[in-house]
């Protein structure tokens, strides 16, 4: 049977997720991978103890709590109206860890949302959103080395920008050692970050990394984990992406995982369009 893969994207987890994810930026302790395009929602970084305290203090959500809920929407115009937030935080404070890996999360988001909904010039927005995204990512890395959300969204803005440029060129671009040490370090960090994110992340990116990286026996390993674990279904990309290796596997047990993991994807209620009519397809084809 032929092999269902998703676009790259997370060539991730974006990563990935969504896709499988790569992410592009130079780290030095991060590695890039190819990731699945990962994933779907993440969980920004909690606030700090002074945006906490403004908040308590007005009554009124912080200018990070309104940029949050901008992005967590998912449309185009207010991931963007988000990042313009971020961005004028950092302008008044350069060095906060909390706006950098969320301004480099809301712009991962961006091109992957503009690659989900197929966005007229989605390649180019991938591109320069990706990129962008590794290089905030990066920064947040060298702000707090021991928090695990730079070297994640690290990893899922290099799948969005392979969704933009391709797989190949992200390789010629040593991005696959890059985006597998960022996830690696993720998953050491905080393996539960974004309910399994980097699980999920590195299991995409054995899955869909080319030959002779290409590994699907120690992609499963990563999703039997994330089975094991309470988050598990949190991400609709839980179902689908250790489906998709099921059912071309021989043999009726692993078809029949596969499409009970396929019918809870269909029935995923955090799911979008995108990820239900890419389930659906591959139940049809099962």
């Amino acid at each position: 049977m032929i092999k269902h893969g998703m676009m790259l994207g997370v060539f991730l987890i974006s990563a990935f997720l969504t896709f499988p994810v790569y992410a592009a930026e130079d780290t030095g302790a991060s590695s890039e991978k190819i990731l699945p395009e990962k994933s779907a929602s993440e969980k920004a970084p909690e606030a700090s103890a002074s945006e906490k305290m403004e908040e308590t203090a007005t009554g009124k959500p912080s200018m990070m709590e309104k940029a949050d809920a901008l992005v967590e929407t998912k449309e185009l115009d207010k991931i963007k109206q988000a990042i313009s937030i971020y961005e004028e935080i950092l302008k008044n404070n350069p060095d906060s860890y909390e706006a950098t890996s969320r301004c480099a999360k809301a712009y991962r988001d961006y091109g992957y949302q503009a690659m989900q909904k197929q966005v007229s010039g989605y390649e180019d927005i991938c591109a320069e959103y990706g990129k962008t995204g590794m290089n905030l990512a990066q920064k947040a890395i060298k702000l707090n080395p021991q928090r695990a959300e730079g070297y994640y969204y690290y990893g899922l803005s290099v799948g969005v920008y392979s969704d933009g440029v391709g797989i190949f060129t992200a390789l010629k671009e040593g991005l696959k050692d890059k985006t597998q040490n960022n996830l690696e370090k993720a998953y050491a960090i905080d393996k539960s970050l974004d309910k399994g994110g980097p699980i999920l992340g590195l299991g995409r990116f054995w899955q869909k990394v080319p030959w002779p990286y290409h590994d699907e026996d120690k992609a499963m390993e990563y999703y039997r984990e994330l089975m094991d674990k309470e988050y598990f279904g949190g991400h609709v990309e839980h179902y689908i992406y250790p489906a998709e290796i099921l059912m071309d596997k021989w043999g009726s047990k692993p078809k029949k995982e596969a499409r009970s993991l396929l019918k809870k994807a269909i029935n995923c209620p955090h799911a979008s369009p995108y990820w239900k009519n890419h389930a659906r397809q591959l139940l049809e084809d099962l």
